[in-house]
């Protein structure tokens, strides 16, 4: 039992981890942070995310497409 616990306390800090370094991506590429927070999360493609913006699409805009 203890074996199993620990293997998905690892999974999931490293979720955690994959999922604060998207935030991360995300906020540099200029989404704010709500948005930034919806996309970290999802399965959208960072490079499409700010590939988008630097399209001319608004931040709002580019995470209606992705989400």
């Amino acid at each position: 039992m203890t074996e199993t616990t620990e293997t998905h306390i690892e999974r999931d800090t490293e979720q955690a981890r994959v999922e604060s370094w998207r935030l991360h991506v995300l906020i540099e590429a200029g989404f704010p942070l709500p948005l930034a927070e919806q996309l970290a999360v999802s399965d959208a493609d960072l490079h499409t995310c700010s590939d988008l913006l630097r399209q001319g699409c608004t931040p709002l805009t580019a995470a209606q497409i992705l989400l």
